[in-house]
């Protein structure tokens, strides 16, 4: 193969790639397989001839030629000069993968390493039952986190009606029944056909209130504390007819009414971050993130837009005013902290919980102090846990601290968008709702669990609960 026969092939492969990259939702993983094929068409074929990876010795000797500038070098081969270099790895000037990315960076600034949470904390969004499970050692690992953090009680969101429930409360309650509560799950699908929609329970005459028959029962027998419903509602669930179920539909009417009668609140995770919805191109902030899971996208029209998800949700909260609701994940919208503030305004019976979104508020510290500040009174703690110590412990040098630059997650590289937080420093009477007091009067067990926690530690080691509290 000859050079200008390389660059041809080159020109074709990149813009095969290009074009592969900005496929959106399932087709992106049908272009990233082509995107390996291309690569490899690159590496074996074209590389040899563009002195891709080629070491020197391997290539044929030629005359000296007189250096030639860039001009000269873009005119020869067609407008565009063969700056490609295999291994990408950012070394010598060559092109570096973003997937490898791992600054580091050379501030030198103050660093707050806290070893747990300055107050007791509730934890109102973990999942033990898909984390674990079932696992007892990495469950009793985990209390034990919980103990050094000071943690005094989870809300486990994993609870589906039915078996998986009762299974739950078995596992988490054995040992540790004051250190947990339970928060049920609508079974949706029920006995029908996980493949075929037109067979699921939902579909079926009676089933909002025999759902909420159901949550009555399992308050009862089960004790459970609250209800969770996951992104899938909305964004995967679907009718009969194959279009998605509607956040709003008014057969789900009766399963939130029967929250509120029953005092025990809901959360809901509706939508997803603002970059999930855009194309996945060079201008999407986290690009890397959706490289590696591009089945979170939900970009295009398979789906409905995120504004038109988020309207739904509140249209619910504002019909069932006497039911209190949760918007998991700063209520879905920790990038517009605006838009938050309007629907805490207009719908009183909403809450906040921060978990996974640290990282949003962190690179905002200013606003976002001032918005946990001016809303203390409906804020709630909350992580996605069971997470790593290390995790923890950025949550907490977050809101106690004014640190800067430092990471919002242990792992790397960071999962979130590649940027670092800075800490918001909370007042301790705004820490003391945050962390435990809101939770205690509006899920049902918290408070006597937190009591009793408080209690323990202050038996146990008097001396430590005094130096936490300090």
């Amino acid at each position: 193969m000859r050079l200008s026969e390389s660059m041809t092939a080159y020109r074709c492969v990149r813009m095969i790639v290009t074009d592969c990259l900005a496929l959106s939702d399932r087709r992106f993983v049908h272009g990233r397989v082509t995107v390996l094929l291309c690569s490899l068409f690159l590496s074996v074929v074209a590389a040899p001839h563009l002195s891709l990876a080629q070491s020197p010795a391997a290539q044929p000797k030629k005359a000296a030629q007189p250096k030639k500038d860039a001009a000269t070098a873009k005119k020869e081969t067609g407008g565009e000069a063969a700056t490609l270099q295999l291994p990408a790895d950012g070394k010598d000037g060559r092109e570096l993968l973003l997937r490898n990315f791992r600054p580091q960076s050379k501030l030198k600034v103050a660093e707050t390493l806290l070893q747990h949470a300055k107050y007791s904390v509730v934890d109102v969004h973990t999942h033990f039952h898909y984390r674990l499970r079932g696992n007892e050692q990495a469950l009793a690992d985990f209390v034990a986190v919980m103990d050094r953090n000071q943690i005094a009680v989870c809300a486990s969101l994993d609870g589906k009606l039915g078996t998986q429930l009762t299974d739950h409360c078995k596992f988490l309650r054995a040992k540790y029944q004051d250190r947990f509560v339970i928060f049920a799950n609508v079974d949706w699908v029920g006995d029908g056909d996980t493949d075929d929609p037109s067979t699921w329970a939902c579909h079926r005459s009676g089933f909002g209130q025999r759902t909420a028959d159901q949550l009555s029962e399992a308050v009862k027998t089960d004790g459970i504390s609250g209800l969770k419903v996951f992104k899938r509602f909305g964004l995967k669930y679907r009718n009969p007819d194959g279009s998605l179920i509607e956040i709003d539909d008014v057969r789900w009417d009766p399963i939130w009414k029967r929250c509120g009668e029953l005092g025990i609140p809901v959360i809901i995770h509706t939508a997803d971050p603002a970059a999930f919805f855009d194309p996945i191109d060079a201008t999407n902030e986290r690009w890397e993130e959706l490289s590696r899971h591009p089945d979170w996208s939900f970009y295009g029209d398979d789906f409905p837009s995120r504004q038109e998800l988020l309207a739904a949700r509140n249209r619910v909260i504002a019909k069932h005013s006497g039911t209190q609701f949760i918007g998991a994940h700063i209520a879905n919208s920790s990038e517009d902290l605006s838009s938050v503030s309007k629907w805490l305004d207009t719908y009183p019976n909403l809450w906040i919980e921060p978990a996974s979104r640290i990282a949003e508020l962190g690179r905002q510290p200013f606003t976002s102090r001032e918005f946990l500040i001016k809303y203390a009174d409906r804020l709630l703690f909350g992580t996605d846990g069971p997470q790593p110590e290390t995790r923890l412990r950025l949550y907490w040098r977050f809101f106690e601290t004014h640190d800067q630059s430092f990471p919002y997650s242990e792992k790397v590289p960071p999962p979130q968008g590649f940027w670092q937080i800075h800490g918001v420093k909370l007042p301790d009477a705004v820490l003391k709702k945050l962390y435990y007091e809101n939770a205690a009067r509006l899920i049902p067990g918290v408070a006597q669990r937190v009591a009793i926690f408080e209690k323990q530690r202050r038996l146990t080691s008097p001396t430590q609960q005094s130096a936490n509290n300090e």
